[in-house]
């Protein structure tokens, strides 16, 4: 079976990588005022040249920037939007056995994409330093629902939580059509609120913020196919679904049967990103949902939560038994999520997380030749 020419690729990544020890000591310097911006760019983007070329070395046909320049997967992004501010959360995400400084979003206006939004100078230095196809990820906007508490609403522009639906699908249309603009052809949105919408505990505690989370998957499929429903025909969006990536550690549990229907089906998304490193994922009896056609499930068997290698031949019997339920040709491999969701990063070595990118395109090419 032949290699895919369009994303997302047989042997793929999530998107983001380990800092190196020079991107944290210039962080840590910044933050405590000893250098410039222009002094932590110039050491972000030697050290960004430097991933890419380790990305292309390994012979990966997408690349990213690693996400050296974010302190976060999503707060980051959604900190450069128009009508939001970060503040800080009375407490932080419930990861097992680690603790995250807490951190509040905090709707202050009306929600729009700038067109200074840094994360498009970030885009166009990754593309600028690359013959692969560069990839950009930024989290999706069910996101910032999800997770949104209901006194951070400061404007009166907005009553409730479900009143930002409408200029929160615009601000990612407008989103889509700044990196497109840009040049960019591969946009993935990163989403943990659908492997929350699969656990129980998750869900319990959503009720408790006042969420409606018994209509709330139609209301994120309309919401996702709002903000993607001007994509060129030319440009492939995804998302990566993760139950929590900090330090190692995670939050949620539980198979994606919950919601499989609505999240491959009816989400206009061109390929999935899914986690399958651990029991807590479930089987793969969901992914009979995927249409058949040209949307991808990416599966995610290899973890990036720890540095020991995968037996390959048991990766191999695992992409077979998925097989089962979707087609072999719409199926494809990579990590169960980024390495560093954070700056912090997960607990293993730069030279183990290489070993397993190196891990997931040997198996992909023994699966897919």
């Amino acid at each position: 079976m032949p290699q895919t020419t369009t994303p997302p690729f047989r042997a793929d990544a999530v998107g983001s990588y380990l800092r190196t020890d020079a991107v944290h000591e210039a962080r840590a310097r910044h933050a405590a005022g000893e250098i410039d911006d222009a002094a932590l760019a110039a050491i972000e983007d030697r050290d960004i040249v430097a991933l890419i070329g380790e990305q292309e070395k390994l012979g990966l046909e997408a690349v990213t920037d690693g996400e050296f320049r974010r302190a976060y997967w999503h707060f980051d992004f959604f900190a450069g939007l128009d009508g939001i501010e970060l503040g800080e959360g009375s407490t932080g995400m419930d990861f097992k056995g680690q603790a995250i400084k807490p951190v509040a979003v905090e709707i202050v206006g009306k929600l729009g994409f700038p067109a200074e939004h840094p994360m498009l100078a970030h885009f166009h230095f990754l593309q600028a330093h690359t013959e692969r196809l560069a990839k950009m990820t930024i989290p999706s906007p069910t996101v910032l629902h999800f997770r949104l508490a209901h006194d951070s609403l400061l404007t009166p522009l907005y009553l409730d939580r479900d009143s930002l639906f409408e200029d929160l699908a615009a601000a990612y249309r407008g989103a889509v059509a700044a990196f497109y603009a840009a040049g960019c052809r591969y946009l993935q949105f990163d989403d943990t609120a659908w492997a929350y919408l699969c656990s129980e505990d998750e869900l319990a505690k959503a009720r408790a913020r006042g969420l409606d989370v018994d209509n709330i998957q139609a209301a994120y499929v309309k919401l996702i196919n709002d903000s993607i429903r001007d994509k060129p025909a030319d440009m492939v969006i995804t998302t990566h679904v993760c139950r929590g990536n900090f330090r190692s550690s995670w939050i949620a549990s539980g198979g994606y049967e919950p919601v499989a229907e609505n999240l491959l089906a009816n989400c206009h998304y061109d390929g999935y990103f899914l986690e399958y490193d651990s029991e807590r994922a479930g089987g793969f009896e969901p992914l009979r949902f995927l249409p058949h056609g040209d949307k991808r499930v990416v599966l995610g068997l290899i973890t990036s939560k720890s540095g020991e290698l995968e037996n390959t031949d048991a990766v191999i019997r695992r992409i077979t038994e998925a097989a089962q339920f979707a087609p072999l040709e719409q199926l494809a491999l990579s990590p169960q999520c980024g390495f560093a969701s954070t700056e912090e990063g997960n607990v293993l070595t730069e030279q183990q997380q290489w070993a397993k990118m190196g891990e997931v395109i040997d198996i992909a090419h023994r699966v897919w030749n």
